[in-house]
């Protein structure tokens, strides 16, 4: 019995051992096999190339340098590995003496660890003509890899600078967005290289790496291309872009040319700022000294700045007007001034527009004509029928982060200050003033409301890879006030073309266009006084801002021209030079059509 308990016990051993022999041989294969090929088998993301953008003409506006990076094999902190690091420094120093040495090895701190055991990265970029006479020396060290790097470059600097944006090295926020952001390094910031970020930087490729116990490279086993280089084409005819920014040299503010469609064949913000400072990267001191700048260059005007819009505004409200019991042969007695309460209301022109209809209203732009109305129409209607012609909505432009400005209203301010809404703030409205708030971008929309009856979206792209942007236009306005829309394009006319019109005096071009003036006070006017300065007499800042808002041809309208200069003091004598030299130049270069 005692014999046969051993020889079962020694049986049942041996059978455990050889299950376990088959576990090992046989059935883990498959897991063991897989743990290796994990532990000699690398796979690399490789990052594609930004796409380029170029403007209507294909002139290119944002490309790409060819350039390298250079990356160091890890550990080589280690005690034992020491003497290779002070090596390896030693000759990057002496190959190329123009990299910040101790910037290297602050970098390759940062990166190195025991768990890293991937190369770090402690160049972004030097130029292709700086490294191609050492790139074989660079390459036959073990302990230093160099690979391709581009970098973004914007060749016409200033120009544009605020559409087109930038490219900047990516933040923790960035990669979060994004996983993709961390392997190329870089990612749109502001306009449209941030819009359009996506599709510009493309998907990554993949490729599969055979390595040895040392962590070095033996075959590349498998290899997939990043995606092509995506190609975006935009509206913006840089020539034209460069003309216009000579145009306003010295001045501060915005200017659009839109086709009555939408596309942007100009859109400018002053003063404006080289891209390539962010890329390459500035001093805080330099940087400083440009955010605290009281012109704000870093502010997108266009899109990010907001003013009141003076009188440029009423041929928006009067359409309104026309439509809620104000009828265009109404008359308005103007004698400079209403009174309100214990308030005057003035009109900018002291001793008054005597008797006043619609059309001389907007001609010679008439405050007391358009107060007289407000208190008819009511600040109900009135916000109503501005907010559905899309003020105080974003445009659609294609760009990030649009403001919407403000449409008063009693409800706006219940919310906003949670106070009641009182006449004096109605007649304010009607002018422009008080709290109303546009962006140019707005007021050219408008202006091409008026021009053609349809309300355009802007936009910058014109062929996204060889997709054609596609154009949105909507029809917000009712079959009366499309009928009523002549009356107010005939006051816009006489602006320009009539004895009297508040930029009859300004414009010189070749074509005949049609629009409206504003001055947007910055400052209040106290009640007490009774003769104001003019516009040159007060300081910079105190200055009302500049509009002037056109579309033309008159007949057959085409584009729509907004100019805005900050304390530019009045519309027309502002920029009427400037509104007229770019319809000629709109003529000279065959994009306005003689009918």
């Amino acid at each position: 019995m005692k014999i046969k308990f051993i020889i079962l016990l020694f049986a049942s051993i041996w059978m455990a051992l050889i299950v376990r022999v088959f576990l090992l041989a046989v059935e883990s294969n498959d897991y063991y096999k897989t743990l290796s090929q994990n532990n000699t088998i690398k796979h690399e993301k490789i990052a594609p190339i930004r796409g380029e953008i170029v403007d209507i003409q294909n002139r290119p506006i944002a490309i790409n340098k060819l350039g390298f990076k250079i990356e160091l094999a890890p550990h080589l902190l280690l005690k034992k590995n020491r003497k290779k690091f002070e090596n390896t420094i030693s000759f990057l120093h002496k190959t190329l003496p123009s990299l910040n040495i101790k910037d290297i090895i602050k970098a390759y701190k940062k990166k190195d660890s025991f768990y890293n055991h991937e190369f770090i990265k402690v160049v972004e970029y030097i130029p292709y003509k700086e490294i191609m006479p050492v790139y074989t020396q660079l390459n036959l060290r073990k302990n230093i890899k160099v690979e391709s790097a581009p970098k973004r470059y914007y060749p016409y600097k200033n120009i544009a600078a605020h559409m087109i944006g930038y490219v900047a090295r990516a933040n923790e926020k960035d990669i979060a967005h994004d996983r993709f952001i961390d392997l190329i390094g870089y990612t749109g910031k502001t306009g449209i290289e941030k819009y359009y970020n996506s599709y510009l930087q493309g998907t990554p490729g993949e490729k599969e790496i055979q390595v040895n116990a040392n962590n070095r490279e033996v075959a590349e086993l498998s290899y997939k291309a990043p995606s092509e280089n995506k190609r975006l084409k935009l509206t913006i005819d840089i020539e034209l872009q460069k003309y216009i920014t000579k145009l306003f040299k010295g001045l501060v503010g915005a200017v659009v040319v839109m086709d009555t469609h939408g596309a942007i064949l100009t859109a400018a913000s002053f003063p404006n700022y080289d891209l390539n400072m962010f890329v390459s990267g500035m001093s805080y001191k330099m940087y400083n000294s440009m955010a605290s700048s009281l012109d704000h260059p870093f502010t997108n005007k266009l899109i990010h700045g907001l003013y009141p819009p003076g009188s440029s505004i009423k041929p928006s409200l009067g359409l309104v007007y026309l439509v809620n019991g104000i009828h265009s042969s109404d008359k308005v007695y103007c004698s400079g001034s209403i009174p309100l309460g214990k308030r005057i209301f003035r009109c900018w022109k002291k001793h008054g527009h005597k008797e006043t209809n619609m059309v001389k209203a907007i001609r010679e732009s008439c405050d007391v004509y358009f107060y007289e109305g407000s208190l008819k129409v009511g600040i109900k209607k009135m916000s109503k029928g501005l907010l559905r012609y899309n003020l105080g909505h974003k445009t659609g432009i294609d760009l990030p982060n649009e403001f919407i400005g403000v449409v008063p209203s009693r409800a706006w301010k219940r919310k906003k200050y949670n106070q009641s809404w009182n006449k004096g703030e109605t007649l304010n409205t009607s002018i422009g003033q008080g709290y109303f708030l546009v962006t140019p971008l707005q007021i050219a929309q408008q202006t091409a409301l008026i021009a053609t009856g349809r309300l355009p979206t802007p936009h910058l792209a014109y062929m996204i890879g060889n997709k054609p942007y596609k154009e949105i236009s909507r029809d917000v306005l009712t079959p009366r006030e499309k009928a009523r829309l002549p009356i107010i394009r005939r006051g816009m006319y006489e602006v320009c073309n009539a004895p009297h019109g508040t930029a009859v005096h300004h414009v010189n071009s070749k074509i005949t266009i049609a629009g409206k003036t504003g001055t947007a006070q910055v400052v209040g006017i106290k009640q007490d006084i009774k003769k104001r300065k003019l516009e040159h007499e007060l300081s910079y800042y105190r200055r009302s801002h500049a509009w002037f808002t056109t579309y033309g041809p008159y007949r057959h309208p085409q584009y729509i021209v907004t100019a805005m200069v900050e304390h530019g003091g009045h519309g027309g004598s502002a920029a009427g030079a400037i509104v007229s030299k770019i319809y000629d130049k709109l003529l000279e270069l065959g994009y306005i059509k003689k009918r």
